[in-house]
C-alpha cells in the first residue's frame, strides 16, 4: 500500500448529468493507488459500476454511496486525517505537496458543480494543480501522481479476475478462473 492512504470524497454530483465524470474520478483514482471513493449523493449504479472493475480487475477499492459531504470531512479529520480540497483557487500543487505527502492519511475533495463555500473553510488544504479552469479528472490523476511520485504506476492489483497484458498493437488479457486462480 501506498503512503500516505488516499481516499476521495465526491461532491457536487449530479446524477442526471455527471455520471461518467464521476465514475472516471474513481476509476482513475483507483488505478493511481487511492483506497476508496465516498459519493456524496444517491447514485447507486456509479457506486455499482466502479466496484464491479474493483471486483473484476483486483484490489480492495470501494465506492461508498450517498454519503454526507459534511459529516465525511469531520469524520475523516477527528480520525486523524488531512482533508485536501482540488481547486483551481488553492495554493499551487508544487508549493505543498511535500507538506501533503508527510501525512499519514489524506481525504481528497474533488468537486462537480460548484462546490459549497464551507469545503474552502473545512479542508486542510485547498490545493490547485494549475490556477486555471481544468478537468477534475486531469487534476486528480496529476495530485496523486505528484503524491506518489510516479510510485502508483508499479502498483499490483491482487485478487484479479482480469489482467491486461502491455502490448504495442492490439488488446491481450489474462482471465483467471476464481476458483483455482490459474488463468482459464
Amino acid at each position: 500500500m501506498l503512503k500516505p492512504e488516499s481516499y476521495i470524497l465526491r461532491i457536487g454530483h449530479r446524477p442526471e448529468r455527471d455520471q461518467r465524470m464521476t465514475t472516471h474520478v474513481g476509476l482513475s483514482s483507483r488505478a493511481l493507488g487511492a483506497s476508496g471513493m465516498y459519493l456524496a449523493a444517491d447514485d447507486q449504479k456509479v457506486a455499482d459500476s466502479i466496484a464491479d472493475v474493483a471486483r473484476r480487475f483486483g484490489g480492495t477499492y470501494f465506492c461508498e454511496n450517498n454519503v454526507k459531504w459534511k459529516n465525511c470531512i469531520s469524520s475523516f479529520k477527528n480520525n486523524s486525517g488531512t482533508v485536501v480540497h482540488l481547486t483551481m483557487y488553492g495554493l499551487r500543487l508544487q508549493d505543498v505537496i511535500a507538506d501533503i505527502r508527510a501525512e499519514e492519511k489524506i481525504l481528497i475533495v474533488v468537486g462537480a458543480e460548484k462546490v459549497p463555500g464551507d469545503t474552502y473553510e473545512l479542508a486542510d488544504y485547498n490545493v490547485a494543480v494549475a490556477n486555471q479552469p481544468h478537468s477534475e479528472i486531469a487534476a486528480l490523476a496529476l495530485f496523486l501522481d505528484s503524491l506518489y511520485e510516479g510510485r502508483e504506476l508499479e502498483l499490483a492489483f491482487p485478487g484479479a479476475e482480469l489482467e491486461v497484458l502491455p502490448t504495442a498493437v492490439g488488446k491481450t488479457t489474462l482471465k483467471y478462473d476464481e476458483h483455482r486462480g490459474d488463468i482459464a
